[in-house]
């Protein structure tokens, strides 16, 4: 079965992973792509092999078998919306699912009355010591989960990223949903409260760039994030996503992308972890085509990407109130 793949933007940095992983897999073509900036847009429908729409309506029109979505945050609504109502049953939208929970909601209801499937791109799902964490937790190999110590750190991207209007806010909104969705998944559990510390510690900008978080979840279980655009340009590498789970039996420590090398380069006078071995995007993207396919469904819903906002939409809220908030 062949398949025809659209890709509306490439604002978010991932859409070029996804856009080189989709190239390897036999079968799937990117058939068409929608990108606000139209030069670059038109240099990557060459690069891929693709049709360019400088109206994402016109790339619908056409009928791929999925799209990839991969704009600005608070362009998914829009995006999302547009996709199901043009009846294109397989959607992959870019973390956070939306800015907002209204907005979120609107793109779960839509995509449910037009029969479409959502998905929501958490590719840390697919990290081989996440995925062996996951099966230790699923056979009860620590006994019952006490707590849990995490991070995200990461740079500070520019661009939308640090416009409220277009992320939704800073590090919070940008690295809270990741933690956030491999906690809810490892437990099969819901936040409840979280309480959070928010602050712009390392950039003079009015967007945040650092927060800790505890998050309370109904299975009793309590959970640190300790998350940041704290990564200066000379670090090694972009960042981080580590999980330390503390159970009754044991303890599980994961770091996330520790499959690396230090290479010491004189061209670039600073050090650089070269990363080797698994790709979590393709296991992302490979699942995205099986679900396509018919295969099996997608195993990261709309409502896993509501989920996750809420508990970042909640830490601002706390952050305001100086109060631990009820999700």
């Amino acid at each position: 079965m062949s398949v025809k793949i659209g890709i509306i933007s490439f604002a978010h940095m991932h859409a070029f992973s996804y856009a080189d992983c989709l190239r390897q897999i036999d079968g799937v073509e990117i058939s068409s792509i929608y990108n606000e900036d139209e030069e670059q847009g038109k240099s990557l429908a060459q690069r891929f092999g693709a049709s360019f729409f400088s109206d994402y309506n016109k790339l619908l029109e056409q009928k791929p078998d999925g799209v990839i979505i991969c704009s600005a945050n608070a362009d998914h609504k829009k995006h999302v919306i547009a996709s199901a109502e043009s009846g294109c049953k397989h959607i992959l939208c870019e973390k956070p699912i939306a800015t907002t929970l209204d907005d979120a909601q609107a793109m779960i209801d839509s995509c449910s009355s037009n029969g479409a499937n959502l998905g929501i791109a958490f590719p840390c799902r697919y990290i081989p010591a996440v995925m062996n964490a996951k099966s230790a937790i699923d056979s009860n190999t620590i006994g019952k989960i006490l707590a849990a110590k995490t991070t995200n750190h990461g740079r500070m991207p520019g661009g939308w990223f640090i416009n409220k209007e277009k992320s939704g806010g800073g590090a919070v909104m940008d690295h809270t949903p990741h933690v956030v969705d491999l906690l809810r998944w490892f437990m099969k559990a819901e936040p409840v409260e979280v309480y959070a510390e928010i602050d712009n510690k390392f950039y003079k900008m009015d967007i945040d760039d650092t927060g800790i978080l505890t998050i309370q979840f109904d299975n009793g279980v309590f959970a640190t994030l300790d998350t940041s655009w704290s990564r200066t340009k000379s670090y090694p590498t972009w960042g981080d996503v580590t999980l330390e789970i503390v159970g009754t039996d044991g303890i599980i420590s994961i770091d996330s992308f520790a499959q690396d090398f230090d290479l010491y380069s004189d061209a670039n006078m600073k050090a650089e972890w070269v990363y080797w071995g698994d790709n979590m995007d393709m296991g992302l993207v490979k699942d995205f085509i099986a679900s396509v396919k018919g295969e099996k469904p997608f195993q990261i819903k709309g409502e896993d990407g509501l989920q996750a906002l809420k508990v970042a939409l909640g830490a601002y809220e706390s952050a305001k109130a100086k109060n631990p908030v009820k999700i």
